[in-house]
C-alpha cells in the first residue's frame, strides 16, 4: 500500500506494512525481517522512518495507560498518541512535565527523535523517559531501565536499535496552565534581554517571520496549582495583550488553538498549542529547526533577521522557543540548555532545500543542532554530539547485521 508522511512530501518505499497486536507477535515479525523500520504518526518530515523493508506501527498494541503511583511512572504502547495518554493521566490526577504543540504524536516517535515542548527550566519529552522496552534484532525484549547504562543512547536512538514497543515515563500532580498572547513585541525587547523575555512565563514561544521591528506573537503559559485564579499580565516588555483569541497564521480562525486569554485549565488542554480534537490537515506544510546553544542565541536570532530576506517568502511561520539540558547522548538538548529555532514552511520543497544551506551555514558555526524529525540539508554529528562515537558503538553491539538500517542513518554516519 502507498505510504507518504504526514505533510505528504515524501513516500515510503518499504515493501509491507504490519500492525502487530501483541508483544509475541511483534517479536515474531522482527527476528525474521532482513530490514524493519518502526512508524509512528508520520509526522517525520525526512526519511528517519524510510526502509526499504518492513515498516511496522503499533497502533493496535493494547492502549492501557498503567500508572505506578509509588513510583511516579506511567507506562505506555510507544504506538499511543499523547494526546490519549494525557487525558487518562489527568483524569487520574497525574501529569507530564511537558507537551509538544500536536498532541497528535505518537509517544515512541517524539522520544526517538528529540521532540520537545518549550521552558527554560523544562527538558524535552524524551527526558520523561525512565525505561523501554526494546525489541532487538534477534526478536529479544530487552528492558533498559535509567541507570543502566544503556538506556540514555537508547531513548533518542533513532530507531536504530530495535522496536521500541512499550515506553515508561516520569509523571507528577496534576496543575494547570494560563495562556496568553502578546503582540507586537519589539525586537529589540528580545535582543537586549531574552532571559527575561523566556522566562516571563514556564512555556514560551515566539511566532515572527523574522522581519519587521517586532514579533509578532508571543504565547506564554503559566503554570498554577490545579483550580488557582489567575490574573492576566497588561503590556509587557511593549508587547500588548491580544484582546481575544488568535492562531499563529496570520488570517487563520484560532477555533483550532488551545484556549488562551489567561483562562487557567487543565495542563493538557493548554501546553499544545492545538487542541487533539484538531487533525492537522495534510499536505500543507513542511517543518525545519535547529537548536543553538543558549549562550549563542542572540547571534542566532540577529542571523535569521539578515538572512530573513532568503527565508521570509517561503515561510508561513517561524517559532523561537527554549529547551533545557539532558543527559540523552542524541538529544538536541545534550548537555546544554537550547533555543529552538523552528521554521514552518510553504509546501514548496525544492525552494526550502535550497534556503536550508544558507540557515545551517549561518547557524552551524554557533553550534547549532538539527531536529533529526525535520527537514535539514546536513550535519556533522560527530561534531554536534559529544557521545556520537558511542552512539556508533552502541548500534554496532546491538545490531551487528544492521537489521533497522536505512538510507538516512547511513547518510548521517551512523555505521562504520
Amino acid at each position: 500500500m502507498t505510504l507518504t508522511t504526514w505533510a505528504g512530501n515524501l513516500t515510503y518505499h518499504h515493501q509491507q506494512l504490519h500492525r502487530p497486536t501483541s508483544m509475541s507477535e511483534l517479536q515474531d515479525l522482527v527476528a525474521r525481517s532482513r530490514h524493519i523500520r518502526a512508524l509512528g504518526t508520520r509526522h517525520s518530515f525526512n526519511d528517519l522512518a524510510d526502509t526499504t523493508g518492513d515498516l511496522v506501527q503499533l497502533h493496535g498494541f493494547p492502549s492501557q495507560v498503567d500508572i505506578d503511583p509509588q513510583a511516579r511512572t506511567v507506562t505506555v504502547s510507544a504506538g499511543a498518541r499523547y494526546g490519549t495518554v494525557v487525558q487518562e493521566l489527568d483524569r487520574q490526577g497525574w501529569a507530564l512535565h511537558n507537551l509538544a504543540s500536536l498532541p497528535h504524536i505518537s509517544v515512541g516517535g517524539a522520544i526517538s527523535t528529540g521532540t520537545h515542548g518549550s521552558g527554560d527550566r523544562s527538558q524535552n519529552l524524551s527526558a520523561a523517559v525512565t525505561g523501554l522496552d526494546l525489541v532487538t534484532a534477534d526478536g529479544e525484549l530487552r528492558r533498559l531501565r535509567r541507570g543502566d547504562g544503556m538506556l540514555e543512547g537508547a531513548v533518542v536512538g533513532l530507531g536504530a536499535l530495535g522496536i521500541i514497543a512499550r515506553v515508561t515515563l516520569d509523571i507528577e500532580p496534576t496543575y494547570d496552565v494560563a495562556q496568553e498572547v502578546h503582540l507586537d513585541l519589539p525586537w529589540s525587547a528580545v535582543l537586549e534581554d531574552l532571559d527575561a523575555v523566556t522566562g516571563s512565563a514556564d512555556s514560551v514561544s515566539l511566532f515572527t517571520d523574522w522581519s519587521g521591528p517586532t514579533v509578532r506573537q508571543w504565547w506564554r503559559k503559566t503554570r498554577l496549582p490545579r483550580g488557582e485564579a489567575y490574573q492576566p499580565r497588561g503590556e509587557l516588555f511593549g508587547a500588548r495583550p491580544a484582546l481575544g483569541p488568535v492562531h499563529p497564521l496570520p488570517g487563520i480562525d484560532p477555533v483550532n488553538c488551545t484556549e488562551q486569554l489567561g483562562v487557567p485549565g487543565p495542563w493538557h488542554e493548554r501546553l499544545p498549542h492545538f487542541r487533539l480534537a484538531f487533525t492537522p490537515s495534510n499536505g500543507d506544510e513542511l517543518q525545519s529547526e535547529y537548536l543553538v546553544p543558549r549562550t549563542q542565541a542572540v547571534a542566532a536570532i540577529e542571523a535569521m533577521r539578515a538572512l530573513a530576506p532568503s527565508a521570509a517568502p517561503l515561510l508561513q511561520v517561524a517559532e523561537i522557543r527554549t529547551v533545557a539540558a539532558d543527559d540523552l547522548w542524541l538529544s538536541s538538548a545534550a548537555d546544554s540548555d537550547r533555543v529552538g529555532l523552528h521554521f514552518t514552511w510553504q509546501p514548496r520543497q525544492p525552494e526550502v532545500e535550497a534556503v536550508l544551506p544558507l540557515i545551517e551555514s549561518a547557524l552551524y558555526p554557533l553550534g547549532a543542532r538539527p531536529h533529526w524529525g525535520k527537514l535539514f540539508h546536513t550535519v556533522d554529528a560527530a561534531a554536534s554530539w559529544p557521545r556520537w562515537a558511542d552512539f556508533r558503538a552502541l548500534v554496532g553491539q546491538v545490531d551487528p547485521g544492521q537489521t533497522f538500517a536505512n538510507a538516512f542513518l547511513r547518510r548521517i554516519g551512523v555505521y562504520h
